[in-house]
């Protein structure tokens, strides 16, 4: 028999004033780095990382699945199905917060990717006391226009959504992970991937003066972005952390939106010297 290291566990977290049943999985010592899925997926997108035993040597991986999202069931103490599931940037800013806490951790790094990325920049603008660093995979300062009822209309399936994030993966990628990586997508409730484009496209917009009050001193702001992300480019990548004083930036050569889970290896290759300047 044969077992992997990674451990999955739930634990209770009050979110907006709701207590929520929270998924995460984790592995490894060191460093604790909180991994955030990109919109309408789930932690599994991290597994590579959580795998890597070069990764868990010398960092603490933990991956999360958002309230709505994998394991983690809507609550049962309201009415959520009352009410359009709409993710806003409060309530995001609010998960990993409320996590790090739970956990006792002190100070960890976060990783996220697409509405993750995004995160990453929220988190440094306004709880740059709770992170060491951050590092935004796909993130810019705005990627309007995302916002559509298409992504939640009953004539539209789940494999419509999933075709689509296939598009958006490296076609250089090897197949098998840019297969899993619309299987992931084809498992989410209905309303998620729109309700999280709010977030992505809308409640995310930050002003050149919110991006130059980042203290990098504080908390380190990394950027990374695949060469072929057409959603969240690389121009736009780069244009943000040119507006955050000390943030680096580097497009990730033969990499798409889900650099994490379309192709491992060559993501590991980009990630490798980030994760060597916030482990110091």
């Amino acid at each position: 028999m044969s077992l992997d290291a990674i451990v999955g566990r739930y634990v209770h977290l009050e979110l907006a004033g709701v207590e929520h049943r929270v998924y995460f999985e984790e592995a490894g010592e060191g460093v604790p780095l909180l991994c955030q899925h990109t919109a309408g997926a789930h932690g599994s997108q991290w597994r590579h990382l959580l795998e890597s035993d070069e990764i868990t040597r010398d960092f603490r991986v933990i991956a999360y699945d958002l309230p709505y999202h994998g394991k983690s069931l809507p609550p049962t103490s309201q009415a959520w199905w009352s009410e359009e599931y709409k993710l806003t940037k409060d309530f995001l800013m609010s998960v990993p917060l409320a996590l790090s806490r739970a956990l006792g951790l002190e100070r960890p790094v976060y990783i996220g990717s697409s509405i993750g990325g995004h995160l990453a920049l929220d988190l440094a603008s306004n709880h740059p006391d709770a992170f060491r660093a951050v590092i935004g995979l796909e993130a810019s300062a705005a990627t309007p226009g995302g916002y559509l009822d298409i992504m939640n209309h009953p004539r539209v399936s789940n494999a419509f959504k999933a075709s689509m994030m296939y598009g958006l993966t490296a076609s250089t990628a090897p197949e098998a992970y840019r297969r899993e990586t619309e299987w992931v997508y084809s498992q989410g409730a209905p309303p998620v991937f729109k309700g999280d484009l709010y977030y992505y496209s809308v409640d995310h917009h930050m002003s050149p003066e919110e991006l130059a009050g980042i203290d990098t001193g504080q908390c380190a702001v990394h950027m990374l972005t695949g060469e072929f992300d057409w959603t969240a480019t690389p121009s736009a990548s780069e244009a943000t952390a040119q507006q955050i004083p000390g943030a680096t930036y580097a497009t990730m050569a033969g990499l798409g939106h889900f650099p994490m889970c379309e192709d491992p290896e060559r993501f590991l290759a980009a990630l490798r010297p980030v994760l060597e300047k916030v482990r110091r």
